[in-house]
Parts: C-alpha cells; structure tokens; sequence
C-alpha cells in the first residue's frame, strides 16, 4: 500500500468512528416511562430505606442517576398525572383533580411524540377523566382494585397484568420505529373501599414476616395536635384514612407490610420490563425513567395518604437511565430541585424535539450530561385545589426551597413557616413568632410571584 494510502485510511476510519458515534447520540431514544402511584422518595432500597427491598430499581439507579429532591406540583393522582403528560402545573393545565385537563393533545408528550412517528402506548392508570384510547397505538388502562376480573372467569393481579400488558406492548410494536411506553402501575395505592386496603399477591406475603417496620417520629399525636385545627380533626379525610390504617400498632405493621410487598412486586415488574429491552437489543437505545405521581404518609402527622405539602407527600423518587450518560458518571445522585413538570419536556427533547411553548418544566438531561454546573431553579410553588368541601380534604399551596417551607391555606387564610434546616419533620410553626416576621414577609412577596408564573 502506498505511504499516502496508508497516512489516509487511519484518518478515514477514524472519521467514520466519530460521525457514527454523532449519529448514535443524535438518535431519537425510546422512552419507557415506569410510573408507580402512592410511593414517596424514600421507598426505594438505594434511598437508604431499611427495610423495603427494591434490588431492581436500585440496578436501575446503578445505571444511570437518582435524583435526591424530586417533587410532585400537586399531590393527587389525577392532577399529578395531567402534569406529568402536559409538563405543566395545575393552573395551567387546569385538573385539580380527576377531569380531563385543558391542555390541548397535541401539547403532550403522548401526543407529540405520536405526531413525530412515534409508537406510544399506556398501560395501566389513567385518572384524568375518559381514557382517549383513539389518542395512542396500544392502550390498557385500568385502576380502583388489585385483583381485575377476566373474561374467562378468573382473576389477575393489577400489577401482574402491567407487565404482561407492558411486555405485550415490547414484543408486538413495529420493528424499526421508535417508541414510547408509560407504564402506570396502580401499586401501591391502597384499595380505599376494601379493610385490607393494600392486597398483595399470595407469593409475596412471605416477605417482610419477620420484620417490625419503624414507626415515623412524628406519628404520634402530638405532632397530629400540632397541625392547623382544621386538619386535626376527625373529619379530615388524612385522619380518616389514618384510622383506616394506622390507629393501632397491629394495624400499622400489617399495613406497611403489604405496602411494602406492593412495592417489591413493582419492583420485580421494572426489573422483567428491563430485561426485555436488554433481550432486544434495545437497552441502550431507551431512555428508562421511574418516578412516582406523589409521597404518602406512613402516619407522620397523625395523617395518612398525601394531598398536603409536607415533604412525605410531595417528595417523590426519580431515576434515569439514560444510555447517553457516560460511565464515569453513572451511580450518582443528583440534589438539584427536579419537578414532574420537567419529565415531558426531558422526554421530547430526548426524542429531539424542542418543547411546546407554554410546556413550564425543564429538560432534565443537562443535569447529568453536562460538564459544568447548569444553573437551576432552587424553589418552586405547590398547589392543591379544594376537594369536596374544607372539611374533607382543605386547598393547600406552598413556596418550597429546600431549607424553608411557606404553605397557605387559602380556605382559611392561614399560614406556616418552617425551617426545614432545624426542623425537617415541620412540627414547629414559626410564623407567628415576631422574630421570623420579616422572613414571613419575603417568602408570602416571593410565593406571589411563583403563583403567578405558574398561570
């Protein structure tokens, strides 16, 4: 071979490595969205909980970053889910609760990414009104109970029938097209009708037997006498469900026991969901996210469910895996203030597509891709609407850093503050103590500002 040849080839194979190394980066990502309800930030093995087993979300962690301080902007099923589809808060999208939002199909992620020759499938959950099954190639949805009758006659475990429906959807999309997959699991939603609340499948009530399950510092009553009196009361639907579950020693171990076995059999779903994209060769073209569509409480407060904006309920658990993170960098946790309103847009911009203009969250990926600090937002406004009557479950809304907490109660005019510094468990109201007044001050003047952008 000449010498020029032999100075030119290296030169061109090299150049052959980067422009297809550039177009695997360039790729649209599949997406699958694993999606659990009712599981708070630290339900999760990788989050330091000593009791709950999640060896597969925990890989998943390994794999890619767990983010620390990820937050829901409502804490209620169907508002949370229309924020996670719209990528925009309850004032804009316009659910409070289990209605279908106002945002236009087209501004969805589903929707967008349909439009760009996407396949897009839902299993499982919807809760935001009639399910618009015309809107996605592979629709399943289904909630309310663990144990869905068949047509044969028999009967299937909510989450047993998320995986099949999730894997039915992997196995049976068309070849060579990229596809996006919310998997929305009813677990580890309580089933509210039934006294058992949390049913589990038959294999899993071995696990946790041998185990007793902390009790939270703050469920006591104390700290439930220290809520505003509209709260602590028995009319209040967190307190009524608190006795649904919680109001003897007994009742709090069985429970938790089989929330928690709810959980591990999630768990186990993710795991078979991700060994069926390694088994086609798509793992590392797929863009895996679990979180979560609020916290619960586990009794902290005298209280149970969500709704309110303490941290139990409206902190959540986020991983990514991204294929695109280097190794180097894979494992991490990441405490930047992260929102379910910044997952549309991380997906579309995944898929290479630029957001919708009144799409509020924020791409996720410069995060954990970029080399240098990204500038990001270091508080956030949180809003719940009114359900039913004040009684039942009151309107709460909130300005949330991470060393300090503002919440309103609109029905009531009333306000607390918290140093989250010094008192993480929000017990200790200071917002009728002079010291504080011009602190008060500045966050009520702040909360007004971020209530307005939320619009």
């Amino acid at each position: 071979m000449p010498i020029m040849q032999r100075r030119i080839l290296p030169l061109i194979l090299a150049l052959a490595v980067f422009n297809s190394a550039a177009a695997a980066e360039s790729k649209p990502l599949n997406i699958v969205v694993l999606y659990a309800d009712d599981w708070r930030h630290d339900t999760l093995g990788a989050a330091g909980n000593p009791v709950v087993k999640t060896p597969q979300l925990d890989q998943l962690a390994r794999e890619g970053v767990r983010f620390t301080h990820n937050y829901v902007t409502t804490a209620i099923c169907g508002a949370s889910r229309a924020s996670l589809f719209t990528g925009q808060w309850v004032s804009r999208h316009g659910n409070p609760a289990f209605a279908m939002f106002k945002t236009p199909w087209i501004e969805t992620y589903p929707g967008i990414l349909r439009a760009n020759g996407y396949f897009v499938g839902h299993v499982g959950k919807w809760h935001n009104g009639r399910f618009p099954a015309e809107q996605f190639d592979f629709g399943r949805a289904y909630h309310g109970t663990h144990w869905l009758d068949q047509p044969d006659g028999s009967r299937i475990h909510v989450t047993q029938k998320n995986e099949e429906d999730a894997l039915e959807f992997l196995r049976t999309r068309p070849s060579g097209q990229p596809f996006c997959l919310t998997l929305a699991f009813f677990a580890t939603h309580a089933e509210d009708r039934n006294p058992l609340q949390f049913l589990p499948q038959p294999e899993s009530m071995a696990w946790y037997r041998e185990v007793s399950i902390p009790v939270p510092r703050t469920a006591a009553d104390e700290y439930f006498r220290r809520l505003p009196p509209f709260i602590a009361n028995e009319r209040n639907e967190g307190r009524v469900r608190w006795h649904w579950r919680f109001d003897t020693p007994e009742k709090f171990q069985a429970m938790m026991k089989n929330y928690y076995r709810l959980a591990t059999e999630v768990d186990t779903t993710c795991g078979r969901i991700v060994q069926e994209l390694r088994r086609q060769g798509l793992l590392e073209d797929t863009l895996i996210v679990f979180t979560t569509d609020n916290g619960y409480y586990h009794a902290e407060h005298g209280l149970a469910d969500k709704w309110y904006p303490h941290e139990e309920s409206i902190r959540t658990p986020l991983i990514v895996r991204d294929p695109r993170i280097p190794a180097s960098r894979r494992g991490r946790t990441i405490d930047a203030m992260t929102l379910n309103v910044d997952l549309a847009p991380t997906f579309l911009a995944a898929a290479g597509m630029p957001p919708p203009a009144r799409m509020q969250g924020r791409d996720l990926a410069p995060l954990y891709l970029a080399s240098k600090r990204v500038d990001w937002r270091t508080e956030f406004f949180y809003e719940h609407g009114t359900i039913r009557n004040v009684d039942f479950i009151p309107s709460s809304e909130a300005l949330v850093r991470r060393d300090v907490k503002y919440i309103l109660w609109p029905d009531f005019d009333h306000e607390e503050l918290f140093d989250l510094r010094t008192d993480p468990g929000e017990t200790d109201n200071l917002a009728l103590r002079p010291q504080h007044a011009r602190t008060l001050a500045a966050l009520r003047a702040r909360f007004l500002e971020l209530k307005h952008a939320a619009r």
